[in-house]
């Protein structure tokens, strides 16, 4: 296995098929500045673009943080800072399409919560597909209390997720909330012990990568685009994920392998 470190994150392929992005930023508690987003960014891309990875996962490093939010020292500093140096920060800013505000991202997205999740951090595990959290977790929205707003997806993702008034609640008040609690709430898919959380992650990943990547993207893509349609619609869009599958040589190889009794094979076209 090779891991490529950059500046603030490792990238890697712990597994066939599998590309995991590590937040390297423990001396802030994993929080993310204006460079760190455009360099995840970078990444999900190549992700994203790598025809061999069918599955992506995100991390923090170590057992302490998943990702405490947006770096509010580096914000404070910015706010301070020349004018030209503001104007630099707000272009890059501009040019990065961050994990939280991509609605359209193909491949399945496993969370892989290892410490806190606050803020920004929080409103990444809000748009992974899958979630499975160290059971000494917590997450929350802080935000308020910061002065500022949790304008990253948290407004509109946790509403989405739970019920209004408990949306509301945590919104409202800052609270936190466990791993327990989150998975009880439907948040997360599990909650187990930080030294079982690579085999809590691997056991998902396992049965992923049973099927078909196509289908899984297809799968992925038909429901999160028809989740805001009326029913009637929704089943009887076009989904151009859907068309792709349609097409592919795995489309003949599955019932091929069914008829066969044997494991398919998978080629990912």
């Amino acid at each position: 296995m090779t891991v490529h470190q950059l500046e603030y994150f490792l990238y890697e392929k712990p597994r066939d098929h599998v590309a995991r992005i590590t937040i390297n930023r423990p001396e802030v508690r994993n929080a993310i500045n204006t460079p760190a987003h455009k360099e995840w960014s970078d990444l999900l891309d190549e992700a994203e673009a790598d025809d061999d990875v069918w599955v992506v996962v995100v991390t923090g490093i170590g057992n302490q943080a998943f990702c405490a939010g947006r770096d509010l020292k580096y914000l404070s500093a910015m706010r301070r800072a020349s004018a030209e140096a503001q104007a630099e920060d707000a272009e890059l800013m501009a040019a990065v399409t961050r994990l939280i505000e991509r609605f359209n991202y193909s491949k399945p997205l496993i969370a892989r919560v290892n410490g806190i999740a606050l803020g920004g951090g929080f409103e990444v595990v809000l748009a992974c597909d899958l979630v499975v959290a160290a059971d000494h977790v917590e997450f929350g929205l802080p935000e308020p209390r910061r002065g500022i707003y949790a304008g990253g997806g948290g407004v509109h993702r946790l509403p989405r997720q739970l019920p209004l008034k408990l949306a509301m609640e945590y919104l409202l008040t800052s609270r936190t909330m466990t791993a327990t609690r989150a998975m009880e709430l439907g948040l997360v898919n599990d909650v187990v012990p930080y030294d079982q959380l690579d085999e809590a992650v691997d056991g998902l990943i396992d049965d992923i990568l049973l099927g078909a990547p196509l289908s899984i993207r297809a799968t992925k893509q038909s429901a999160m685009m028809g989740l805001d349609r009326p029913l009637p619609e929704a089943f009887h869009d076009r989904y151009p994920a859907v068309a792709e599958m349609a097409a592919s040589e795995d489309a003949l190889e599955g019932p091929l392998a069914f008829a066969e009794k044997r494991t398919p094979d998978w080629k990912g076209r």
